[in-house]
C-alpha cells in the first residue's frame, strides 16, 4: 500500500469526511468540520428547567430526586436531568430501555413522542416520532436515518421531509405541506451515539454499521412493544447518503431476527413487518459507485469540468483504477487494514480535486460560499442547530439539557472512516431480503456529485436477485407526479408486472441534489406515497383518472 499512499496523503485524506465534504479553501488543505464531539453546556446554564415545564409536570416532579422511579396507572416513570419521562423496558433487552416524553413542537396537529433509547446505562440514542396526518391507525411506519456518517436525522426532519421546515435563521419553523407523515407514521432516529442529541456518558462512539444495527433493532422492539398500534402495518426503513451503508446492515439485522422469531416464537417480541428498504442518494457499493465519479463529473447533466477530454478529466479517470483496486482488496479481505487505505485514497484522489472547484458537492448546479453558506454549503444547517438548542425546545423534546446539538459530528465521521466501514459492499446484504419479498427503492437526485445517480443505477443493475434479468432488460420510463402531472424524473422497475411499484425500483430524480425532498418536495412526497402504497410510478395522472372512471364489474 505504501506505493500508493504517502504519509502526507494519509494525513490529508483523513481530514476528508467520508461523505460530508466541505469545499477546500484556497490553500488546498482540507479543513474538517468538527474534530471533537459537540461541546457540552456547563451544568449551571440549565440547572433549572422549571421555567419550561408545564404545570402538570412541575406538580409531578415536585419533591422527587433525580433518577427516582415510580409507577402510576400501570406505567413506570423516572425523573432524569430534572425532566419527566415514561420509562419503557423489555425482558428480552436487559441492557436497553426507552425514556419517552410527548412534545408539542413542529406540528401540534399530530401525536408525537420523543426521548432516548438508553443502552447499557451509558449510551443514549435520541428519537422523535410523528403520527401520520391521515389515518394513523392504518398508516405504515417509516424509520428515517440521515448519513454522514455522523449527521443528525433532525436534518432530514427540519430541512427535508418532516412536518415543519426550519426558517428565519433558526428562530421559527413553518408548516411543510409535503411532509412524509402525510400518509405515514415516521420516526427520526439520531444514531450512532454522539450524533445530534444522542450521546455516550464516557464519550465513546460506535464505528461500524453492523454494531449500530443491533441498537436500532432493540429500539424498534421497545418502541413497538410500547406502542403496538404502530406495529401492525408495513414497516419501511429509509436512509440517506451514508444511510446507503447503514440501511442494508440494519435491514439485515431485522430480517435475521424475524427469521429467528419464526423458528423460536417469543410472545415478548414483535415481528417487525419489514416491507421495504429505501436508499436515498446512498453509498452502498463503493467499487461500482467510485467507478462512476469521472463519468458524472465530466459527462453528466451538470459537468463539473468544461472539457470531458481535458486534463482534469484525464487525471480524474486515471485515479479510478487504483481506487477500485483498493476497494476490491477491501471486499476480498473485509478488514480495516485493507478498507481504510481504500477510503483514504478514493476520497482524497477523486473528491479532493472536485472540492477545489468551489461547487456545492451536494448540488453541483450551485457554487458554495463557505463564509455565507457554512461548511456543508447549506446555511440552514446552522439554523437547525440554533432552533434545536433553544432551551424550551430541548425541554419539550426531553433532550439532555447538558447537550449541545450539532447537525453533524465529524469525530463520529472519522471513527467510521478510520474503520473503513464505508468501503464494505453493503449491496451484498440485500439479495436474500429481496428474494424473500422485501422490496428495494433506490432514488437519486441528478445534481448530486457525492453519491451520483449514474453509480446508483449501476449497482442496482448488478444486484444478483431473481429480478436481475428483468431489471437489466427494463428501460427507464418517465415518472410524473400525480398532483401536478409534471415530469419529475425517470423510473426503472422490476417485479409486480406493472401493477405495483415494483420489487426493485430505481428512480432518477431530475433537478434535485443530494437531498431530494429539499429540492423537489412535491416529487419526493409523490414518490414515497406511491412506494408505500405500492402504486406504480409509471402510472401518470391521465391513466389514473381514466382507470378511476371505469365502473366496477
Amino acid at each position: 500500500m505504501k506505493a500508493f499512499i504517502s504519509f502526507s496523503l494519509l494525513v490529508a485524506a483523513s481530514l476528508i469526511p467520508t461523505y460530508a465534504l466541505p469545499p477546500l479553501p484556497d490553500n488546498g488543505i482540507q479543513i474538517p468540520l468538527v474534530l471533537r464531539p459537540p461541546p457540552s453546556i456547563s451544568n449551571n446554564v440549565f440547572n433549572d428547567v422549571l421555567e419550561f415545564l408545564s404545570d402538570t409536570e412541575k406538580a409531578i416532579l415536585k419533591g422527587k430526586k433525580n433518577m427516582e422511579k415510580w409507577y402510576h396507572d400501570g406505567k413506570e416513570f423516572i425523573k432524569q436531568n430534572d425532566l419527566l419521562y415514561e420509562l419503557v423496558s423489555h425482558p428480552s433487552f436487559s441492557e436497553h430501555r426507552l425514556r419517552v416524553t410527548e412534545p408539542n413542537l413542529c406540528d401540534s396537529s399530530v401525536k408525537q413522542y420523543s426521548g432516548y433509547l438508553d443502552i447499557a446505562e451509558d449510551k443514549h440514542l435520541f428519537f422523535w416520532f410523528f403520527e401520520s396526518r391521515n389515518s394513523p391507525a392504518d398508516a405504515p411506519l417509516i424509520l428515517w436515518l440521515n448519513g454522514g456518517p455522523g449527521c443528525s436525522s433532525s436534518t432530514g426532519l427540519l430541512f427535508e421531509l418532516g412536518p415543519c421546515n426550519i426558517a428565519d435563521n433558526g428562530k421559527n419553523v413553518t408548516h411543510n405541506p409535503y411532509s412524509w407523515n402525510s400518509d405515514a407514521n415516521i420516526i427520526f432516529l439520531d444514531q450512532p451515539v454522539n450524533v445530534g442529541f444522542s450521546y455516550a456518558d464516557d464519550g465513546t462512539t460506535v464505528s461500524s454499521s453492523p454494531v449500530a444495527g443491533k441498537d436500532v433493532y432493540a429500539f424498534l422492539e421497545l418502541f413497538l412493544n410500547r406502542f403496538p398500534k404502530y406495529s401492525t402495518q408495513p414497516f419501511h426503513l429509509a436512509a440517506e447518503s451514508y444511510g446507503g451503508t447503514y440501511a442494508p446492515n440494519f435491514a439485515n439485522t431485522i430480517y435475521k431476527a424475524n427469521k429467528e422469531l419464526q423458528l423460536t416464537p417469543n410472545a415478548n417480541l414483535k415481528h417487525i413487518n419489514l416491507a421495504s428498504v429505501i436508499l436515498a442518494n446512498g453509498l452502498t457499493d463503493a467499487y461500482t459507485q467510485m467507478g462512476s465519479v469521472a463519468d458524472y463529473a465530466c459527462d453528466g447533466p451538470y459537468p463539473v469540468y468544461d472539457d470531458p477530454e481535458g486534463p482534469q478529466c484525464y487525471a480524474l479517470r486515471s485515479k479510478i483504477p487504483t481506487c477500485q483496486r483498493l476497494i476490491k482488496s477491501c471486499y476480498q479481505f473485509n478488514s480495516k487494514f485493507t478498507c481504510v487505505p481504500a477510503v483514504l485514497y478514493c476520497n482524497s484522489q477523486l473528491f479532493g480535486p472536485l472540492m477545489q472547484t468551489g461547487r456545492n458537492p451536494y448540488d453541483v448546479r450551485r457554487q458554495c460560499d463557505r463564509a455565507k453558506d457554512g461548511n456543508l454549503c447549506y446555511r440552514q444547517m446552522g439554523w437547525i442547530e440554533a432552533w434545536m438548542n433553544e432551551p424550551k425546545n430541548k425541554v419539550a423534546l426531553g433532550a439532555n439539557p447538558d447537550r449541545t446539538f450539532a447537525s453533524c459530528n465529524m469525530e463520529v465521521n472519522q471513527a467510521f472512516t478510520m474503520n473503513g466501514d464505508g468501503m464494505h459492499n453493503s449491496a451484498l446484504l440485500l439479495p436474500d431480503l429481496i428474494n424473500d419479498g422485501i422490496r428495494l427503492l433506490v432514488y437519486a437526485g441528478n445534481a448530486d456529485l457525492m453519491c451520483n445517480y449514474i453509480g446508483n443505477e449501476r449497482w442496482v443493475e448488478l444486484l444478483q436477485t431473481k429480478f436481475h434479468k428483468e431489471f437489466s432488460e427494463t428501460k427507464s420510463v418517465p415518472w410524473s407526479t400525480l398532483e401536478s402531472g409534471r415530469i419529475a424524473g425517470e423510473v426503472r422497475s422490476a417485479g409486480g408486472g406493472g401493477f405495483t411499484a415494483g420489487n426493485i425500483t430505481y428512480v432518477n430524480v431530475h433537478e434535485a441534489g443530494h437531498m431530494v425532498p429539499f429540492d423537489q418536495p412535491e416529487a419526493a412526497l409523490d414518490l414515497i406515497t406511491r412506494w408505500i402504497t405500492d402504486v406504480p410510478l409509471s402510472l401518470d395522472k391521465a391513466t389514473k383518472e381514466a382507470a378511476a372512471s371505469i365502473p366496477p364489474l
